[in-house]
């Protein structure tokens, strides 16, 4: 059954601001001013050697590589790529980015998504997430997308405890790095998004996130709020 769009709006698309969070803010990339500490977080000695399995580049052994890397990521307009910047110490430990940006149907998705190992399992990585799923509502955006490989298990872990729906696997869809990629998709639409949303708050707040760890998950939270 077709949805009457009589006052739909193509969405806005993103821009060069900076979005602030509890633990990380969320800045437009750039080379000059991240890319050390994203060398350090990406390729240091303690990165996460799993990083670039499912990613279409990468790793980068030689740093050269990996500026030029960073110089085509920030020239880019979609995707849209942001640094994640540690609140507590201004450093960059990651970037993800907005892309598929399709205003005039208000289609949006999250990707490219690199966190160092400081990042991973904390409270950084899922307000980076949670950040920029905000602001793919408010530019207008009608659906949110999360897409992976079918065999990366952790990303699609990630994309239910976030609040994705799984909507299906597109068989044969890509070739990445010589590999046959099956692409399993995930969606978050806006008329569910504001339990989404009040899940997010409730498991990032400074109450629910002492020193020991989250008292309620993420799951727990979104389902109080619905």
């Amino acid at each position: 059954m077709s949805e009457s769009l009589q006052h739909w709006q193509p969405a806005t698309i993103p821009d060069n601001r900076t979005l602030e969070g509890l633990y990380i803010r969320l800045e437009k990339l750039d080379p000059a001013r991240h890319g050390d500490d994203l060398w350090l977080a990406l390729q240091g000695p303690e990165s996460d050697p799993k990083l670039w399995d499912y990613l279409p580049y990468g790793p980068f052994p030689e740093r050269s590589a990996f500026d030029a890397w960073l110089e085509k990521n920030a020239a880019s307009a979609d995707p849209h790529f942001y640094a994640v910047i540690d609140s507590a110490n201004d450093q960059a430990q990651g970037l993800l980015s907005l892309m598929c940006i399709v205003p005039e149907h208000g289609r949006i998705e999250i990707g490219h998504v690199a966190f160092g190992a400081p990042m991973q399992r904390s409270p950084k990585s899922t307000e980076a997430v949670y950040l920029l799923a905000k602001e793919a509502f408010a530019l207008g955006n009608r659906r949110l997308e999360w897409k992976c490989n079918n065999d990366n298990a952790r990303s699609k872990r990630t994309a239910v405890r976030l609040g994705y729906t799984f909507e299906g696997v597109f068989r044969q869809h890509m070739v990445v790095k010589g590999k046959n990629r099956d692409t399993t998709w995930y969606s978050i639409i806006s008329t569910q998004w504001s339990p989404v949303a009040a899940g997010f708050e409730k498991w990032l707040a400074l109450d629910n996130q002492p020193k020991s760890g989250q008292i309620k998950s993420l799951e727990e939270c979104r389902a109080s709020a619905v």
